[in-house]
């Protein structure tokens, strides 16, 4: 009998993900585990190493660039060139934010439920006389009118998560991103808790700048993210850093005179990290043979399936927004008589793998998380 695509699917899941059975892990919004070809492929690449040092790099350099063009299908950006890899998402915010071609008097507006990341980098440029202006989301009907109602004239940026990393509140990146265009306000997105889990079109959405570490919703290794810069963007950012790998002809190092590269490489001011490279190039290629059209579906029917289940129990009071284009892949909530510091404890001695976050609980399963045992999970937060 031929298999069909939600076995074939489930046999793939089966091969790939091999946690222990003692362990629910629903902490995707924090640290995912590794699919087995990205455990196979970093294994493979140290052996290598071990053996024969760096031999093959040139072929190292063909799975750099094969990665770089991956990632730019994965959020539409118009070249392979218009992505950098950089160190994680912060560092990238960095780049952003003291590039930026800021005059004193200008600002920025930002959510003030955003991780300390997209908050700190911006609030660091007050002595340049950049002011942040600082949104409150929660309660909101409509959190991207409340940002474009904070913007004057003076805003020259607006940026925000995709996904808020403690409510788990997604925004409407296409809107905030034709609005945002038509006023000249620039946009950037920290994609870091919805890139791998939903379509992020970055000229759709008219994105100027996006960034995502790879540890979490991509199934990646820490220490290597993302950053696409849109490329009328790339000469009005100023540059800090500066190395060998950040300009034209990289490779000639006897030369005297240097040029910065033209593409977003110029980001890059240093020796890349070919094994953060291997590791991701092998989780995307997952991503990518399953589709991001179908993990959305799955992520989304396992938070919708979170959503039901704790609305059916008095004791728990969901935080998450369960409305419709509003949620992702995490699911925060709160029980009503035990403090979250102390549940959360309970749950990781029984190895639930979740995060104390957004004032509750907060559960991330991904599109291969059993739905068992996201109701083993909730049993086990009732006690």
């Amino acid at each position: 009998m031929n298999e069909t695509p939600s076995s074939a699917l489930e046999r793939l899941i089966a091969q790939e993900f091999t946690l222990r059975p003692d362990l629910i892990y629903l902490n995707h919004a924090a640290v995912a585990p590794w699919p087995r070809r990205t455990a196979v492929a970093v294994q493979n690449f140290a052996e290598e190493n071990a053996n024969a040092g760096a031999a093959h790099y040139l072929e190292w350099l063909k799975t750099e660039q094969s990665l770089r063009t991956r990632c730019a299908n994965f959020i539409n950006a118009p070249s392979a060139d218009d992505i950098a890899f950089l160190k994680n998402t912060s560092e990238a915010l960095s780049v952003v934010a003291h590039g930026f071609p800021w005059a004193a008097g200008d600002n920025v507006v930002v959510g003030a439920e955003e991780f300390p990341s997209n908050r700190i980098v911006w609030e660091s440029l007050q002595p340049l006389g950049v002011a942040v202006r600082i949104v409150t989301l929660t309660g909101q009907a409509d959190p991207e009118q409340a940002l474009i109602a904070a913007a004057d004239r003076r805003t020259r940026l607006i940026s925000v998560s995709s996904v808020q990393y403690g409510s788990g509140l997604r925004l409407d990146l296409a809107r905030l991103g034709e609005i945002c265009k038509r006023r000249e306000i620039a946009f950037c997105v920290d994609a870091i808790q919805g890139l791998g889990v939903f379509a992020h079109d970055v000229e759709a959405m008219a994105i100027d700048f996006l960034m995502a570490d790879a540890h979490k919703w991509m199934l990646g290794p820490e220490g290597i993210a993302v950053f696409y810069c849109r490329p009328q963007w790339r000469d009005r950012l100023t540059l800090h850093q500066f190395g060998w790998h950040m300009v034209k002809d990289a490779g000639n190092f006897d030369r005297q005179h240097w040029e910065i590269a033209a593409g977003a490489r110029r980001f890059e001011c240093g020796s890349p990290n070919m094994l953060g490279i291997q590791a991701l190039h092998a989780s995307l290629s997952l991503l990518t043979q399953i589709g991001i059209t179908e993990i959305e579906r799955r992520v989304l029917a396992r938070a919708e399936h979170l959503f039901r289940a704790i609305d059916a129990r008095n004791d728990l009071e969901l935080v998450s927004s369960a409305t419709p284009g509003r949620y992702a892949g995490i699911v925060t909530f709160r029980h009503r008589l035990q403090e979250s510091a102390a549940l959360h404890a309970r749950l990781r001695e029984h190895g639930v793998v979740c995060a104390a976050r957004g004032g509750g609980i907060r559960f991330s399963p991904h599109f291969y998380t059993p739905t068992a045992q996201l109701d083993r999970a909730l049993e086990l937060a009732v006690g």
